[in-house]
């Protein structure tokens, strides 16, 4: 079963379905810290550039014309979600007029270009569920190639992530994995990492800020600023027993017990990443390929309902 990766970020995309046995292919991304987090860890080709330069036929030629069972891939979400105070406000704006946001017709491409060779194809694109907004255009974009899409909204806590995390995946089948009974908290995540696991140096603060985050009480963040519609939050103190919030790439949170930021392996715990997958980049990189990935505790499950139509 064979997968490639669009926009593919660190790989926590690519890791659930490596770690349910199909084989990935290959990946595009266009950052270098990036993609050598990628390669280093799911140890699948990546063809470094914007996806924009890259026609379906030449990526096709780079993974050796071999058969694609599975596309997945997350196009950038910017211009979908209300965090961005620039978000255009007709819907259809974003898709067509807005340089990011068209970068969801490139992925549409890459699914029109493997249906003709694969008819059984299966794709699953990820972005933040406000992409519903454009619900129609993508309906009509997907059936002019031939697929009935489904708007699956999952929440990656229901499925064992220490973090919250509504994601929309649009696919060409319905994604219902069964729920875990148990909710993974703070204090249990973050427990028993090794003192020399990697990505894992704490960062030095003044003593200013010290003083600042050591008033702050679980729940309670040292910064605000606005969204498009909502006050949003950085820096805040995590409670021990409650689900961490949702990790974007900008977040940084404050250790429950302790007046630091989270290390990046902390960080990445919280998106259910294992102690042996390693990022690369500067630290705020490193961060920020955390927050924008899909936590591979999620995309395992989605990986195991791809499986069942295969």
């Amino acid at each position: 079963m064979n997968v490639i990766d669009l926009f593919s970020g660190c790989g926590g995309f690519s890791k659930g379905f490596l770690d349910e046995n199909f084989r990935i292919l290959g990946a595009i991304e266009n950052f270098k810290p990036v993609v050598k987090t990628y390669l280093y860890n799911i140890k699948a080709p990546v063809w470094m550039d914007d996806i924009k330069r890259i026609p379906p036929k030449a990526f096709d030629e780079f993974i050796k014309n071999e058969k694609v069972d599975v596309i997945i891939g997350s196009p950038p979400c910017e211009p979908f979600t209300k965090a961005n105070k620039l978000i255009k406000d007709n819907p259809s704006d974003r898709l067509y007029k807005d340089k990011v946001g068209r970068l969801v017709l490139y992925y549409i491409d890459y699914v029109n270009y493997f249906t003709q060779k694969n008819d059984d194809l299966i794709f699953v694109m990820e972005n933040v569920p406000q992409i519903k907004e454009i619900k129609d255009e993508l309906k009509k974009l997907f059936g002019d190639i031939g697929h009935r899409v489904y708007f699956n909204i999952l929440r990656a806590e229901d499925y064992g992530n220490p973090s919250k995390r509504a994601r929309m995946f649009i696919s060409n089948i319905k994604l219902k994995p069964k729920k875990v009974d148990k909710i993974v908290v703070v204090e249990e995540a973050l427990k028993d990492i090794p003192k020399d696991a990697k990505n894992h140096e704490i960062k030095k603060l003044s003593k200013e800020k010290v003083e600042m985050i050591s008033k702050l009480k679980w729940g309670e963040a040292l910064y605000r600023y606005r969204g498009k519609k909502k006050l949003m939050f950085n820096w805040y103190k995590l409670h021990p027993k409650k689900l961490a919030p949702t990790v974007k790439g900008r977040s940084r949170f404050i250790h429950p017990y302790e007046d630091r930021l989270l290390t990046v392996r902390e960080q990445a715990r919280l998106m259910s990443y294992p102690d042996d997958f390693v990022f690369f980049g500067g630290r705020d990189v490193q961060y920020n390929q955390i927050g924008e990935s899909v936590p591979p505790i999620l995309s395992r499950v989605i990986a195991g309902e791809v499986k069942k139509r295969l």
